[in-house]
């Protein structure tokens, strides 16, 4: 709703006067509260107009002081266009106060996100990976479309950032964007950390995610059984672009390598382990976090294949890896290819590995764990719950001692 909004120019004349001028006074009023203050200029009582609110006469000194009486105005008018613009309070008190230069510049939402990922983005390769840039870039770009959803405006002040905005901000998410509810809490999360450096600034004094829970949602992670792995193994594509995507996708079945583990892999990170036999030694691109895998058998005679391929040596990498998105759309031809009726994606193998290679056969879930590079072991216990097949074998143990 629209403020009631007036500005009045007035003289207060002060007890005892007799003659002379007499300050100039402003009067902000906004829905019935006002506030005044002078305005360093004077007139002679005689010489203004009470109905106008300026001084009368054609002099040069008169022109001049209506000229600076105008420009105040206008400058009153531009706060209370700023103020409506960034969707901040409008009272009598806040426009004088900006009038007045008291009050401290307005910290603005999208200004302080932008600087953090600015932040962020000098600091690539040495405390944040890649992804994490991109994952707050497009969070940015979300919350900015929601704003100007929502308040019609570019930014807005970070005072206004209350329960209800972060609530209406998960729908938009959920509903306009189209993110699925872990996704979106991901955004949500991304987004709360801006909040939290308002707080330890002390741009904030409430926190608006006290009474807000994110509610994540349990997702059973696609891997693929022995047989399907098996079928992949096995078949020969008859294009080297396939079958070269084949081995790599093979390769971390076999290891668990995420994608950007592997298209970084380079032979020195081919090691000589505690057991005298072949390991992986290196550190995962999206955590930096150290990991030491194992090589079996399979994943050597993979590394072994294309030692001497033109394209690793030329980049001194161990397989010649294209993007992630061909990656997927060759996984997508391989597994209709191999009769698999799973939405097949490189980072299944990462999975694979966790599930049907690793837990299934009886390594322990901590050996899991650090093998992935997790940080905590809650992240490997996910794949531990879907695995009916080792669940199955557990069960088939205790069942042969009570017989």
């Amino acid at each position: 709703m629209k403020a009631a909004f007036s500005i009045l120019f007035f003289l207060r004349k002060p007890r005892n006067y007799s003659n002379g001028p007499i300050t100039i006074y402003l009067r902000i009023t906004v829905d019935g509260k006002r506030v005044e203050t002078a305005t360093s200029r004077d007139v002679v009582p005689v010489h203004w107009i009470s109905s106008a609110g300026r001084a009368k006469g054609n002099k040069e000194e008169t022109k001049i002081l209506n000229a600076y009486l105008d420009t105040l105005q206008n400058q009153i008018y531009e706060i209370n266009h700023q103020l409506t613009v960034n969707k901040v309070d409008i009272t009598a008190e806040a426009i004088k106060s900006r009038l007045t230069g008291k009050l401290e510049a307005s910290r603005m939402l999208l200004e302080i996100f932008a600087e953090h990922n600015d932040k962020i983005a000098m600091l690539v390769g040495k405390d944040y990976a890649a992804g994490t840039l991109c994952r707050y870039k497009t969070s940015l770009k979300h919350t900015f479309d929601f704003i100007q959803s929502k308040y019609k405006a570019n930014d807005i002040d970070i005072t206004k950032i209350n329960h209800e905005f972060i609530t209406d901000y998960e729908f938009y998410l959920k509903s306009v964007r189209k993110c699925a509810n872990n996704s979106a809490v991901k955004y949500i999360r991304n987004f709360q950390k801006i909040v939290n450096i308002c707080l330890d600034n002390g741009w904030l004094q409430v926190n608006p995610f006290l009474k807000y829970k994110a509610k994540v949602k349990q997702v059973d992670r696609i891997f693929l059984n022995q047989t399907e792995l098996d079928s992949i193994s096995v078949k020969n594509f008859g294009t080297e672009r396939v079958n070269v995507v084949k081995d790599i996708f093979l390769f971390c079945c076999y290891t668990g390598l995420a994608y950007a583990d592997v298209q970084k892999l380079k032979p020195s990170e081919i090691v000589v382990g505690v057991d005298g036999e072949a390991w992986i030694s290196s550190k995962r691109v999206k955590t930096n976090t150290a990991f030491k895998i194992p090589l079996l058998p399979s994943a050597l005679q993979l590394i072994d294949k294309y030692k001497d391929h033109l394209a690793t040596r030329l980049t001194a990498r161990t397989f010649p890896v294209i993007s992630n998105q061909k990656m997927n759309a060759y996984l997508k031809e391989i597994a209709e290819i191999c009769n698999i009726n799973k939405i097949l994606t490189f980072h299944i193998a990462r999975h694979t590995f966790a599930t049907t290679v690793t837990l299934a056969n009886g390594v322990s879930i901590e050996s899991v764990s650090k093998m992935l590079g997790h940080t905590n072991i809650k992240t490997t216990q996910h794949y531990a719950k879907i695995l009916d097949v080792k669940v199955g074998k557990d069960m088939e143990l205790l069942r042969s001692k009570y017989s």
